[in-house]
């Protein structure tokens, strides 16, 4: 049997994906550490021993995410943008559009039928947009990230926030928490910024159905929700795996067809 992996070291988590034959045998995800290779190394530890296999029965490992050129074991690195695609069309093979919330970065991409890119935009200049925001609006209501994304589902009258800007929106926040607003609709308000500046950004590229969201923001139901009004489609879901490993699933499929290609 043919054991592959892919290494995802992004800027908020690392994430490591096992496959054996084209299925998932194991995977991880951590909160990244400040230094690259200690990230790789540590999920790559924690996949391993969710297997129950060692290092030395992975054929090859693909690196990808900010941090893929520092990852000491891996055999080649491959873009996020590739990887996002084809980890995309694996979890759902009628995919034609993904959109990628990475901590630091937010991706839309068209592929086609075989996991290609087609299109691609991303903004990586500022932190709205991203999970980063999410992280730091989440800290100033001393919430958890998750919770932040149930929020919507409770409001009675979501609160706008003025800036798109991470700092002044963060301001915008403290000023609602400090006024006795209800937390429902100050969280309503952040999932509700976070979706519009999405939905410029994937809006740019001309999605097609079938849309796919990949990466940890995936799981936010305030987001999510919001984000299929404003671009009139159903964002859907895949049961095979966790969205938040989508990128270390396209590795893992490029290690694959590295070996197939010996």
């Amino acid at each position: 049997m043919t054991v592959v992996a892919g290494c995802d070291v992004g800027s908020l988590t690392s994430k490591t994906v096992i496959m054996r034959s084209g299925r998932i045998l194991g995977n991880a995800i951590i909160k990244s550490k400040p230094n690259p290779v200690e990230s790789a190394q540590t999920v790559m530890q924690a996949a391993l021993a969710a297997c129950g296999i060692n290092m030395a029965d992975i054929l090859c490992c693909i690196g990808t995410g900010y941090g893929r050129n520092n990852i000491p074991f891996v055999s080649d690195v491959k873009s996020e943008i590739s990887c996002h695609g084809k980890g995309a069309q694996w979890l759902l093979p009628s995919a034609r559009t993904v959109i990628d919330i990475g901590g630091q970065d937010c991706k839309t991409i068209r592929i086609d039928n075989a996991g290609q890119v087609v299109r691609f935009a991303a903004n990586d200049k500022c932190a709205s947009g991203t999970g980063r925001f999410l992280e730091v609006m989440s800290g100033v209501l001393d919430i958890s990230v998750d919770e932040l994304g149930n929020l919507s589902a409770r409001a009675t009258a979501p609160v706008t926030l003025a800036s798109n800007c991470t700092v002044w929106a963060q301001a915008d926040v403290i000023k609602f928490v400090n006024s006795g607003c209800p937390l429902a609709d100050i969280g309503a308000g952040i999932n509700t910024a976070m979706a519009k500046r999405v939905a410029i950004l994937a809006n740019s590229v001309k999605p097609e159905s079938d849309i796919i969201m990949t990466g940890g923001v995936a799981k936010n139901k305030g987001v999510v929700s919001t984000l299929e009004k404003l671009l009139g489609h159903q964002i859907k879901k895949s049961r095979k795996a966790d969205p938040q490993i989508a990128g270390a699933i396209g590795a893992a499929l490029f290690a694959l067809e590295t070996i197939n290609s010996r």
